[in-house]
């Protein structure tokens, strides 16, 4: 995979945490006790947050395998 489609995995990832976050704690308006209980965009921030993980895993793993066919070694363990 490209450099250019990593990076736009990478950002595409965060912005769907971003995204993810602002739906997880936007409350739908109500009185009460059902205030408290009435965040209904939260099933849709849960699967963002999936989504956007396995975008990271992907650009990760894309990542790995194009600096290991590259020299043979990880980038971490370079001296």
């Amino acid at each position: 995979m490209n450099f250019k489609y990593e990076i736009c995995l990478l950002l595409a990832a965060i912005g769907l945490f971003a995204v993810s976050a602002f739906l997880y704690s936007y409350p739908t308006y109500g009185e009460g006790f059902a205030y408290a209980a009435n965040f209904e965009y939260q099933g849709y921030a849960f699967s963002f947050v999936g989504f956007g993980s396995l975008l990271m895993v992907a650009a990760s793993i894309s990542y790995m395998r194009r600096s290991k066919a590259a020299d043979g070694n990880f980038p971490s363990c370079r001296v």
